[in-house]
């Protein structure tokens, strides 16, 4: 099987099935959205993160009671999907792109989950608010941000500022972009993402911080890629000399920054 094969509808169905099936055993098992989010954050982390460490970082197995996973094959056959769709971010975000509406650009799963509740006809958006536990719908790509600053949350050590300061500012700006849509979207909505006929969901200002942020995801893919891993993290052998330039990009002497 080609691991590196782009995601069909059919496997985005997939792992929604399998996501919700996992949500029987644990309610706090996150929609795709939030995996997506995370994954993008996987790739542009700057300390390599095996697709086994992410996954159990984000959806821990219980301890001493029904596994989360209902067999080992459901496992394997989501960690297939996962490497998979991986291997698809990290792709689009090395390609150069002047355009998001290129095709290599980096696009992702997003909902648009007050659109489709909207656009329901009025007995079953009806029932649907009747039976919904939910007290507000999330804004549109609200949960995929949320996924991703989970990962710099959590990441924190990978995450932290390097030591020049043009760099830590760009940084800084980058990852504000993301934070910028963890926050509501409370401006008039104007289009609707869910269907082109739909009733409006999204505002354009919330499109226009969609679009920075996805720029941001490149910023950052950018940012830790020319670093590389940390000093503290290179194997041994591979440790710059005391007067080697430092390899966090500061551009001193590494005795007189990472390794003072």
């Amino acid at each position: 099987m080609n691991t590196s094969a782009a995601l069909t509808s059919d496997d985005f169905d997939e792992l929604d099935t399998l996501l919700d099936d996992l949500r029987t055993r644990d309610e706090e098992v996150p929609q795709w959205e939030f995996c997506e989010g995370f994954l993008a954050a996987v790739v542009c982390t700057r300390e390599p993160i095996s697709d086994e460490e992410a996954v159990d970082a984000l959806l821990p197995e219980f301890e001493g009671e029904t596994p989360l996973f209902a067999s080992p094959e459901q496992k394997a056959r989501f960690l297939a999907l996962w490497a998979r769709r991986r291997a698809e971010i990290a792709e689009s975000l090395q390609a150069k792109v002047d355009s998001l509406d290129d095709d290599r650009a980096f696009s992702p799963e997003v909902m648009d989950v007050r659109g489709a509740v909207a656009a329901l006809p009025d007995d079953e958006r009806a029932a649907w608010e009747a039976e919904s536990t939910e007290l507000e719908l999330p804004s549109f790509a609200q949960v995929w941000a949320l996924g991703f600053m989970y990962v710099v949350e959590n990441w924190t050590e990978a995450w932290e500022a390097p030591r020049d300061r043009d760099t830590a500012q760009w940084l800084d700006d980058s990852l504000q972009k993301l934070v910028a849509l963890t926050e509501d979207d409370t401006a008039t909505p104007d289009v609707s993402m869910y269907a082109e006929d739909g009733p409006p969901s999204v505002s354009q200002v919330r499109l226009n911080a969609f679009g920075e942020a996805l720029w941001a995801v490149y910023d950052l893919h950018q940012i830790w890629s020319s670093l590389g891993p940390r000093v503290g993290t290179v194997v041994k052998g591979n440790t710059p000399g005391r007067n080697d330039p430092c390899s966090c990009g500061s551009g001193k002497k590494f005795k007189k920054c990472c390794g003072a």
